[in-house]
């Protein structure tokens, strides 16, 4: 059983939650992007956080069942249509064997996750089922076969229109810079950004006459080029570089970053390491509250259904 692509959309490939313990080999984390979205989008199926998902950004695929695939698309809210019928972000719906789902675009955000129940079913690679690179046309993405009644998450997210704050620690290089430069302006997301980075467009700042030896960085941490504008790396951003490091953004806040459309403004909030332990553990507890909450209603509806049947 799977979903065969008609047609791949923009930059639709399979993702879970990446390869965080195979840096040390020179390969990014990579994964879900914004895995906040991915967690809530498998707990309405009652998949596991992590199970494998086709994540589809600024432009989706046009897919075909070969069987009954049970499916929700949780993230940014992207038009969706089931046999040429509006579905909505959030809400559970059964693909008939010969149904086409197409998703097509978002005005706010830039990805989404469909998910199946059980996951697709990828190969693991390195401890993981992403893709290293989008699917293509005729592509067929394993899943088992799957019904599911319909249900749906009341809290859809929610970006900012205008100008969007991310809190951010100090980079290891931050004395270099006059940091005033930087946390009093708002950068622009251009368009030559991706997955591995996000280009910051603003006001060059003032770089030192200084040079250093490349050091390891992570997704979240904004480098300065040598141009006086910054990259903001994102989840397959490299393991290592030799631009200085004026910020970190805190990890409450590294979701954003993949739904950082070109375009979109983005200031930056200087936090102290305690505001960023204290809304790390908020953000996560309350996640975790959410995936909580999904599994024990999908569990109540299906003993609520074998009564009604019974």
């Amino acid at each position: 059983m799977s979903l065969v692509v008609v047609d791949p959309g923009l930059e639709s490939r399979i993702v879970d939650f990446g390869r965080p313990r195979s840096r040390s080999l020179g390969v990014p984390v990579g994964g879900a992007a914004d895995r906040h979205s991915l967690a809530i989008a498998n707990a309405l199926l009652g998949n596991a956080p992590d199970a494998p998902a086709l994540e589809v950004a600024l432009r989706g695929p046009r897919l075909r069942a070969d069987a009954d695939v049970a499916c929700v698309i949780f993230g940014a809210p992207f038009e969706i249509e089931h046999n040429r019928m509006p579905v909505d972000i959030g809400h559970v719906f059964t693909l008939l064997r010969g149904d086409e789902l197409r998703i097509l675009g978002t005005p706010f955000g830039v990805r989404a996750y469909l998910c199946v129940c059980g996951g697709f079913e990828m190969p693991i690679v390195l401890g993981s089922r992403s893709s290293l690179e989008p699917i293509r046309a005729d592509d067929e993405l394993p899943c088992r076969s799957s019904a599911m009644p319909s249900r749906y998450c009341a809290e859809i997210p929610r970006y900012p229109s205008k100008v969007w704050t991310l809190s951010v620690l100090p980079g290891l290089q931050s004395a270099w810079f006059d940091e005033a430069e930087f946390y009093q302006q708002i950068f622009t997301a251009a368009p030559a950004s991706n997955r591995m980075g996000v280009r910051l467009q603003g006001v060059a700042l003032t770089m030192p006459d200084r040079e250093m030896i490349s050091e390891a960085v992570c997704p979240g941490a904004i480098q300065v080029t040598r141009d006086g504008q910054g990259i903001l790396l994102g989840v397959d951003g490299q393991t290592i570089g030799g631009y200085p490091k004026i910020a970190q953004v805190t990890q409450a806040d590294l979701d954003a970053i993949g739904q950082l459309r070109p375009g979109q403004r983005v200031r930056f909030h200087r936090a102290t390491m305690q505001e960023a332990v204290r809304r790390d553990r908020e953000t996560a507890g309350e996640l975790a509250a959410k995936v909580l909450r999904l599994h024990l209603s999908l569990d109540a509806l299906t003993v609520a259904r074998r009564f009604s049947v019974s």
